[in-house]
């Protein structure tokens, strides 16, 4: 299992947290999603091998900008 952290741009309304959350959720291989309004950051558990740009892709086709993507193994 993988933890994915996108950093966002801002985000300017809950309305645009519970989407990007949808949209992430639908996405393979996702197992959890939190959106942090305040810190404009999703945190995103993936099954291993999981390909973050998909995250991403979800992310953008909604227009919202993807500043920085780290991704971190669990153990």
């Amino acid at each position: 299992m993988q933890k994915v952290i996108i950093q966002l741009g801002t985000l300017t309304c809950p309305s645009c947290m519970q989407k990007i959350e949808h949209a992430v959720s639908q996405q393979p291989g996702v197992e959890q999603v939190k959106v942090l309004f305040n810190a404009s950051k999703v945190k995103v558990n993936v099954q291993s091998g999981t390909d973050p740009a998909t995250l991403k892709q979800a992310i953008e086709h909604l227009g919202y900008e993807v500043e920085a993507i780290k991704v971190k193994e669990l153990v």
